[in-house]
């Protein structure tokens, strides 16, 4: 939990708080919109949760990748409901890890529960709760990384599961020189019936979306901007090539989907031909800012 001696003074007063260790990776500010937003880098409380909203503050602050989030009153009981809360339901069959990393800039984990052996979509924080609670939903039969800088605990998640780790060649390191899969090129690669790797290359070389279903797990490729009020891309944070990220975006307006589940920024659901127009508004913008563009 956070130390309230170095509490951020951008905070409304009250009990629950941000420290000075924020990281600013925004998991609180898409969490709980209503209570976390930013100021000056950092994230912060600017209005006290209600009854209602304390559950989900607290699973916040679980989640928090750098403890930042904290309470001045004790709160032991809440605090074990939310470390027990997660994974946390987005959809059938599609949760929220919570335990964010910092080894991952506090990206989002995802577990998707399937018949065939449930998938772990890139690495959360290895957190003993965590652990015993996927222990009991059947284990991880797979582990998806969308691409090299969000895979934070996978080889331990791999040791203790067994599971299988995939990952696109372009973006093995030598942190994921053991991985059991690689996926090759930009073709598509269908792992199994209703799950479907779609290699998209930008934001880093090897940068790769899983496809469940109706749900993208779409990494840092692609997340979706209440300011803009759209599907969009990280510009300031494209690693390898724009150019190259919207070729990939344009191929990615290919699928039907409902729903986009990014590493960082908010999980966004509406139905597919609302969503397809949204890419191509998300795409019209990335050329806009293109270096023809320019």
């Amino acid at each position: 939990m956070a130390d309230a001696t170095r509490r951020l003074p951008t905070n409304v007063e009250g009990d629950l708080f941000v420290d000075e260790t924020c990281i600013d990776c925004g998991a609180c500010r898409w969490m709980l919109p209503t209570v976390f937003d930013a100021e000056d880098g950092a994230s912060r409380v600017y209005r006290q949760p209600d009854a209602r909203e304390r559950a989900r503050a607290l699973q916040a602050a679980v989640a928090c990748p750098s403890g930042s989030i904290g309470t001045a009153r004790r709160d032991p009981e809440g605090l074990r409901r939310a470390s027990s809360s997660f994974p946390h339901p987005m959809a059938e069959g599609v949760f929220h890890c919570g335990y964010h990393s910092e080894k991952s800039f506090g990206a989002a984990s995802y577990l998707v529960l399937r018949e065939e052996g449930h998938v772990l979509v890139d690495s959360p924080r290895f957190a003993k709760p965590l652990v015993r609670a996927l222990e009991a939903l059947g284990g991880v039969a797979t582990m998806f990384l969308t691409h090299r800088d969000d895979v934070a605990d996978h080889e331990r998640f791999a040791a203790h599961f067994g599971c299988r780790r995939i990952i696109h060649r372009r973006d093995r390191t030598s942190r994921t020189q053991g991985v059991e899969q690689v996926i090759e090129g930009d073709a598509p690669v269908e792992l199994a019936p209703g799950l479907t790797v779609i290699p998209t290359p930008g934001h880093t070389a090897g940068s790769a979306c899983l496809l469940v279903g109706e749900s993208l797990f779409s990494g840092d490729h692609l997340a979706f901007s209440r300011r803009l009020g759209h599907l969009y891309a990280f510009r300031d944070a494209c690693w390898y090539d724009w150019t190259t990220q919207i070729a990939s975006m344009e191929r990615l307006a290919g699928y039907r989907f409902v729903r986009v589940l990014p590493g960082h920024g908010a999980p966004v659901e509406r139905p597919a031909g609302a969503m397809a127009d949204d890419l191509q508004r998300c795409i019209r913008w990335m050329r806009s800012l293109s270096p023809s563009g320019w």
